[in-house]
């Protein structure tokens, strides 16, 4: 079970990665292209800064490049192995999954990027 004080908590949900009492995003809903990665500047509750350097997600981008691998290995075992169709319909649905994902992709890679470098503090829960 994924609860509070998990680092997996932080990295699914998009929780403040200090006290994971809100989200990082301005808009929950990745799919609302024009504000998938708008995300807000502190944490409201414990006063985090979610950018601590200008740049500082660029290193993101490493991180979605091993993310997407994975969403494709994951599309193409589906497809070719469980499903057992063609090669050319297993490439197709790859990139379906890469673009239909790509929101998705994009906030998981923000938010193992940040969990990286901070951990939950459970002295700023109250209680």
């Amino acid at each position: 079970m994924i609860r509070k004080g998990m680092k997996l908590y932080s990295i699914l949900f998009g929780a403040c990665p200090k006290c994971h009492q809100e989200s990082m995003y301005s808009e929950k809903n990745p799919y609302i292209l024009s504000k998938t990665l708008k995300i807000n500047d502190t944490c409201s509750h414990c006063g985090t800064r979610y950018r601590m350097e200008p740049s500082f997600f660029y290193g993101s981008m490493y991180v979605s490049y091993g993310v997407g691998i994975a969403f494709a290995v994951a599309a193409f075992v589906i497809s070719y192995l469980i499903f057992e169709s063609s090669i050319t319909i297993a490439f197709i649905s790859i990139v379906l999954t890469l673009v239909c994902f790509l929101p998705v992709i994009m906030r998981l890679s923000r938010n193992i990027w940040i969990n990286l470098f901070m951990s939950y503090d459970k002295s700023l829960v109250k209680k």
